[in-house]
């Protein structure tokens, strides 16, 4: 028999490092928010910077996570038309090509958007920590950008539409 190990496809470098940066953020998250809870139920105390630190780490694992989910094809697609277009690479082509530029435009109104915050809370701090506010949309634009960068690529390098997993006809 084999192991699933020996059928998963190898993962790249920026896989991995997306992965170990969650599973960082996670793991200080729950140790500080495991230490907030004890310290609050068994001493009448906190930490005061568990639940903003908490928060920031959370956005941010959530964005590195979205970005990572990307070349994966882990996002939620309506495969209905590509699949009935599968079939017709014309058709299939122009239609991957317009859903990677629809993608590309989604990242710019994104990216547009988190950096005007990005810019409003470069003057401003938190209110515990007193990190810069910034750092709170600064994942979405960074993530706006990969997912945007890595959508050019494809479209540049055409790159066909990912189906995925077996996907049939919905």
């Amino acid at each position: 028999m084999s192991s699933p190990a020996q059928h998963a496809t190898p993962q790249s470098p920026f896989a991995k490092v997306a992965q170990v940066l969650m599973a960082s953020c996670l793991g200080v998250m729950a140790v500080a928010v495991f230490i907030n809870v004890v310290l609050r139920y068994g001493f009448g105390s906190g930490v005061a910077a568990s639940e903003e630190l908490s928060r920031l780490l959370f956005v941010w694992m959530v964005f590195i996570g979205a970005a990572a989910a990307y070349p994966a094809g882990e996002h939620m697609a309506f495969t209905s038309l590509a699949g009935l277009l599968a079939k017709r690479p014309v058709a299939f082509g122009v239609l991957t090509a317009a859903i990677r530029l629809l993608v590309m435009a989604a990242c710019a109104m994104l990216a547009w958007g988190a950096w005007q915050q990005v810019v409003v809370g470069m003057g401003s701090r938190s209110v515990v920590m007193a990190y810069p506010a910034a750092l709170l949309p600064l994942p979405a634009f960074l993530c706006a950008v990969a997912i945007g960068v890595m959508a050019a690529i494809e479209l540049i390098q055409r790159k066909p539409l990912d189906l995925g997993h077996g996907a049939e006809v919905e």
